[in-house]
């Protein structure tokens, strides 16, 4: 399946998987994999395969209805997954990757806690610049601002990779909003509706929030360090995940788009690998241009929410060679405003 076991990664003995989510790597996902064709399998087959009890097929199957997934059983014919998915591959990943494929070790597993806690535990552990890891499911998806990602196998595309920076976290200012062009870009690959940017790191169709992203750097201000880059994207969300977040979502089943989850992993990568090859020479001002055409909010009247509890009302102006939001008060002032506790919004949505 192109599916690495934990196991076969050194760098991931290390990171701390409850011993719950390791059972269920030993049952749940390869019964998953057999019930993706589409086709009915009997309680008592996947039993004798997987050298399980009937109850204990029962009780994977109900794991399973758990993580969101919809599986049905039919009595006298056994159970039946309506809506397969395609899983992540290895090869095929590797396959529309092309030339780029050397810029990434890739790591696909099954189930994690969040792809980025993994992933920051590995780059302290020595894992080498590029390093992509990818998850069918999270267990404790980390969003922005503390919030948590929900996923759903087969229903987002979850992926952290490891840069490496030798000139210090100084120099990584703008770093989310140049992954949010990339990942834009790729979905524009495919869409009739064009996915736009909200400051400082979602991606959004017609104002409602298509993917997210979540940057975690550590290291010297001037010297080594590294950024772990973690990306959501909405793949085909079920009623339980949207009622769970608390804004407009989207997903790419509802805009049209037919890729597959390991095409679109590839795009990803691609547009990821071009974006960090101007941000190593030119930092953000050298994109700047570019995430500006795609600016959503830009001319908009809209409410910044800051730390402290202020609101502050302007209109949207863009953001300068840093990546700070640019706020004008209609007349001639123009206030530059980071931060990740700083919440955009519009005045009138």
């Amino acid at each position: 399946m192109g599916v690495r076991k934990v196991a076969e990664i050194p760098w991931l003995k290390a990171c701390k998987i409850p011993e719950v989510i390791t059972r269920t790597h030993q049952a749940l996902f390869p019964i998953l994999r057999q019930l993706s064709d589409g086709r009915f399998h009997s309680g008592q087959a996947l039993a004798h395969e997987h050298g399980l009890s009937r109850a204990s097929i029962f009780n994977v199957i109900a794991q399973a209805e758990l993580m969101g997934l919809k599986i049905h059983a039919v009595r006298g014919r056994g159970y039946w997954m309506p809506e397969p998915f395609e899983w992540l591959d290895r090869n095929a990943v590797t396959q529309y990757l092309g030339e780029a494929s050397g810029a990434f070790t890739l790591n696909i597993l099954d189930s994690v806690v969040s792809t980025n806690t993994d992933l920051v535990a590995a780059a302290l552990s020595g894992a080498v610049d590029g390093t992509l890891l990818c998850a069918e499911h999270q267990h404790s998806g980390k969003g922005r601002r503390g919030r948590a990602w929900h996923s759903v196998p087969g229903g987002s595309l979850t992926f952290s990779v490891l840069w490496r920076f030798e000139t210090g976290l100084q120099s990584l200012a703008g770093l989310s909003l140049a992954v949010g062009l990339a990942i834009a870009r790729a979905v524009n690959r495919h869409s009739r509706h064009p996915a736009k940017l909200k400051w400082p790191n979602d991606i959004l169709v017609d104002y409602r929030k298509l993917a997210g992203i979540l940057v975690e750097v550590q290291g010297d201000m001037h010297g080594p360090a590294f950024a772990v880059v973690g990306v959501g994207l909405n793949v085909r969300l079920n009623e339980v995940q949207r009622d769970a977040v608390d804004q407009a979502v989207v997903d790419l089943a509802e805009m049209g788009i037919k890729a597959g989850r390991n095409r679109l992993l590839a795009d990803c990568m691609q547009e990821l690998n071009a974006v960090l090859s101007v941000f190593r020479q030119r930092g953000f001002a050298g994109l700047r241009d570019d995430w500006l055409a795609l600016d959503a909010f830009l001319g908009k009247q809209v409410v910044l929410s800051l730390p402290d509890g202020r609101k502050i009302h302007g209109v949207a102006s863009g953001v300068d060679d840093t990546g700070a939001f640019l706020l004008s008060d209609g007349r001639s002032t123009i206030t530059p405003y980071s931060g990740g506790e700083i919440s955009l919004r519009l005045e009138h949505p």
